[in-house]
């Protein structure tokens, strides 16, 4: 596990006396959203990017996450994390980006299990911040690829509630080794011998919504520092196909082939 992908629990040991709780964000606008004004462009209007950025402490968005989980779930608790300290920091256009539309991100997505909900909302944020790959550039997405393979090697949960709904020892601590919901549930119930419907089960995925947007947050703070350097890839030039880095546990023997490109 490098630099990259420890994040490290002395740093949000540290961080969690900071105070600082979602109570205090304003509450989501229901107006459907004016993202930026258009920019010129050769082939017609487009957006402006990246959006403007204000640094966080990564702290103060672990422990909105947390908190805010237990009302928007995972996918919801990371977005608000960023943006709605950026609605009281900036303004528009984060006041009118509609974050509650967001929700159906629980549960891998509408409850298929397939990518956590906790990192498609990073991905939001990073493609909203940075930009996404269509304005020209892959910084959101690589950041994006970055979060996904750091949770995936990540010993899950990092993050310590300031105030724990569920006594920390009862919160085994797991590797997903992948980024889909399904696996890195599965493997923390396995583990902790509880079923999803438990308080246990809950309170470790508010946790690892609250680790996401810490790291989150961390790398955002660098790309706004222009210290930022990705270590994130597109795994599609790695394996000729759009692919995770373990495919066998789901697939067994019967991992797809792509035919090789013709050069």
């Amino acid at each position: 596990m490098d630099e990259h992908t420890n994040c490290t629990r002395r740093a949000f040991l540290r961080g969690t006396g900071v105070a600082a709780a979602a109570a205090g964000l304003a509450a989501v606008a229901p107006a459907l959203p004016n993202f930026a004004a258009p920019a010129a462009a050769k082939d017609g209007p487009t957006e402006k990017w990246p959006w403007p950025y204000e640094k966080l402490d990564p702290a103060v968005a672990a422990e909105i996450a947390y908190n805010e989980w237990y009302r928007g779930f995972c996918g919801e608790a990371v977005i608000t994390s960023v943006f709605g300290q950026l609605r009281e920091k900036v303004g528009e256009p984060y006041k009118s980006f509609p974050i509650d539309a967001f929700v159906f991100m629980e549960g891998g997505v509408s409850g298929w299990g397939t990518i956590c909900g906790s990192l498609n909302g990073a991905n939001v944020v990073t493609n909203v911040i940075l930009g996404p790959r269509i304005a020209g550039s892959e910084t959101g997405m690589l950041m994006g690829s970055e979060l996904m393979q750091w949770y995936s090697d990540a010993k899950m949960p990092i993050y310590v509630p300031k105030t724990p709904k569920i006594d920390p020892a009862n919160i085994p601590i797991t590797v997903a080794d992948s980024p889909l919901c399904h696996v890195s549930v599965g493997r923390w119930m396995a583990e902790a011998d509880k079923p999803l419907s438990s308080a246990e089960r809950k309170d470790r995925c508010a946790r690892v919504a609250a680790s996401t947007a810490y790291r989150l947050v961390e790398l955002l703070n660098a790309w706004k520092d222009g210290t930022y350097k990705t270590t994130g890839v597109i795994n599609a030039s790695k394996y000729g196909i759009q692919a995770q880095n373990d495919c066998v546990d789901c697939h067994g023997k019967s991992v797809p082939q792509p035919p090789q490109a013709k050069k």
